[in-house]
């Protein structure tokens, strides 16, 4: 079952690299803090790689003079999440949080299976804006499409909340 707009976040570990191989359960990181969490199927995928990460890298700056931080999320490994983000010039402050298992999009109800291209299970491509840990905004693509996970899309709806 898809996570629903006024459900919280469900409890999952996810990993990030800082000072070393970091654990950050979804609690800490959601619970008293405004956030864009983006999902993307896969890191240096095309579309993930030339249109998805970077707008968000692009107006980082808007979603943060809005006191609202950003997360992008891929299932893949903490080291391929950091070495996307260094080979896209991501900010100090955007989150790059991996979904190794894929757990957390398993438990969102927004997983993926790309099987068929030799990807396994993956996340869809969608993005969430939470606020103290409940879902305000969801926007989950259609499959093959890129338009309301988009930074900029996001940016235009929250003018709206």
């Amino acid at each position: 079952m898809t996570i629903q707009i006024g459900e919280r976040i469900p409890e999952v570990p996810l990993q990030r690299i800082r000072e070393g191989v970091e654990t950050v359960d979804t609690n800490a990181l959601f619970d008293g803090r405004r956030i864009v969490l983006f999902a993307v199927p896969g890191a240096f995928t095309p579309t993930c790689s030339e249109k998805h990460l970077p707008g968000f890298v692009q107006h980082f700056d808007e979603f943060r003079s809005r006191g609202i931080e950003v997360a992008c999320m891929a299932v893949n490994d903490p080291f391929v999440m950091q070495a996307w983000g260094e080979s896209q010039n991501v900010p100090e402050g955007l989150m790059m949080l991996a979904d190794g298992n894929g757990d957390f999009a398993r438990a969102l109800g927004l997983e993926l299976d790309a099987s068929a291209y030799g990807m396994g299970r993956r996340a869809k491509r969608f993005a969430l804006y939470a606020d103290d840990g409940v879902v305000k905004l969801l926007n989950v693509e259609a499959p093959g499409e890129f338009r309301v996970s988009s930074a900029e899309h996001v940016l235009e709806q929250l003018k709206h909340l």
